[in-house]
C-alpha cells in the first residue's frame, strides 16, 4: 500500500470527520414543533420562545425558579407504608414506585422546602407529574399536612405548585382519604391567618383539583394549563356535545372567574413576591 493510502487518507478522514454531537442539545416544542437550543430553553425557564408554550418542569427546576438565588432548604417528609394494598396491575405497585424514584430522584410526587421569596420567608410544596403522573397517595397527603404545619410554625405563607392526574388508584380508598386530609391542612394555614397560594400547572386534575388545589386565597395558573376534574375527552363522551375552544384551560377559567390570574413562568417569582408582600404587609407593619 502506498503512503497516500496508509498515511494521508486517514489524516484527511480524521480532519474532516464529524465530531460526535450530544443528542440533547436541541429540544422540539410539543406545541409549535420548533427546535430550541437547550441553553435558550433553560434561560427561558422551559417556555418556548416561538409560541410561549410552557413545558413541564421538574421539582428542582420549580424550586430554583421560585426561591431567591436558588437558596432553599428541603424538609424531610413523613415516611408512609410503600405498598399498603400490595397492589398489582400490569406490574407491581412497589416496582412502579422504585422506577419513579430512580427517574425523578425524589421519594414521591411532592417535595416541600422553605426559604425566601422576594426577601420574605415562605414554605413551598411542589408536585411532580413525572412521578406516576403526580398522583396523590398517602405520601402526598402527609406532605401537604407537613407543609401546612411548617408554615404555621414559622408564621409564613404556604405556596403549592400543583401538577397531578388525581388520586393514586394503587392505594385505593387510602388515596381518596387524602382529599379531606389536605382540605384540613389548608384550614390550618387559614385559621392561623396566613396566606395559602396555589399555582396550578399543567395538568391539575382529578382528586387534587377536587380538594386543596381549588382552595387557595389566591389562585394562579400558568398559561395553557389544563385544570379540571374530568378531562375534556371524558366530558365530551358523557354529554355527547362538542366543548368550547380552550375549555378547561387556564385562560378559559380566568375568563369565567374560576381562577384569579394567569402568570407567565418567567414572571412567577416576582408575582409571588408581590402577592406575599401585599398579604403580609399588615403583619409587618404591626411588628414594626
Amino acid at each position: 500500500m502506498s503512503w497516500l493510502t496508509e498515511y494521508v487518507r486517514p489524516k484527511i478522514r480524521t480532519l474532516f470527520a464529524r465530531s460526535s454531537v450530544p443528542d440533547n442539545l436541541w429540544h422540539q416544542c410539543p406545541a409549535c414543533q420548533q427546535m430550541i437550543f437547550h441553553r435558550d430553553l433553560a434561560t427561558n425557564r422551559k417556555v418556548c420562545p416561538h409560541c410561549g408554550h410552557h413545558m413541564r418542569a421538574t421539582t428542582t427546576e420549580r424550586l430554583d425558579w421560585t426561591f431567591d438565588e436558588n437558596a432553599y432548604t428541603r424538609i424531610e417528609l413523613p415516611k408512609t407504608v410503600a405498598d399498603p394494598l400490595r397492589f398489582r396491575d400490569t406490574k407491581r405497585y412497589a416496582d412502579r414506585l422504585k422506577e419513579a424514584r430512580e427517574k425523578t430522584h425524589t421519594d414521591d410526587a411532592i417535595t416541600v422546602a422553605h426559604g425566601m421569596i422576594g426577601g420574605l420567608k415562605s414554605v413551598v410544596a411542589v408536585m411532580d407529574f413525572n412521578f406516576i403522573g403526580g398522583t396523590m397517595g398517602a405520601a402526598v397527603g402527609d406532605a401537604i399536612i407537613a407543609a401546612a404545619r411548617l408554615a404555621v410554625l414559622q408564621q409564613v405563607p404556604l405556596i403549592v405548585f400543583t401538577a397531578s392526574g388525581g388520586a393514586r388508584m394503587q392505594e385505593g380508598a387510602i388515596s381518596l382519604m387524602q382529599m379531606p386530609r389536605t382540605v384540613i391542612a389548608t384550614r390550618l394555614v387559614k385559621d392561623a391567618g396566613l396566606p395559602f397560594i396555589v399555582v396550578l400547572t399543567d395538568p391539575t386534575t382529578g382528586g387534587v383539583t377536587a380538594s386543596f388545589a381549588m382552595l387557595g386565597d389566591i389562585q394562579i395558573a400558568e398559561p395553557g394549563a389544563l385544570i379540571c376534574f374530568a378531562g375534556p375527552r371524558v366530558i365530551e363522551q358523557t354529554v355527547r356535545e362538542k366543548l368550547p375552544e380552550g375549555f378547561q384551560r387556564a385562560e378559559y377559567l380566568l375568563e369565567h372567574g374560576i381562577i384569579d390570574m394567569v402568570v407567565k413562568r418567567t414572571e412567577m417569582q416576582a408575582t409571588l413576591a408581590r402577592i406575599i408582600g401585599l398579604l403580609t404587609q399588615k403583619d409587618h407593619q404591626a411588628a414594626a
